[in-house]
């Protein structure tokens, strides 16, 4: 399975959920709108540290990102 995929699927899952737009997500994480966007579509690559940020920016566990569903 590529990881970008899976990432880029849980952080959108994730964000939906909460109810959050790409701009609102982007705004509360510090990343920019198309950092999101092309991490949601799988075209990012992103650290350890990013999926960290990320996942507290969602107020989810970072494992939650990489977990496949």
């Amino acid at each position: 399975m590529d990881m970008r995929r899976l990432v880029g699927r849980n952080v959108r899952r994730a964000r939906q959920k909460k109810g959050l737009t790409q701009e609102q997500f982007a705004e509360l994480s510090g990343f920019s709108q198309q950092y999101i966007s092309s991490l949601e579509q799988g075209r990012r690559n992103p650290t350890i540290v990013t999926i960290y940020e990320l996942a507290t920016a969602l107020g989810v566990s970072h494992i939650e990102l990489v977990k496949p569903r």
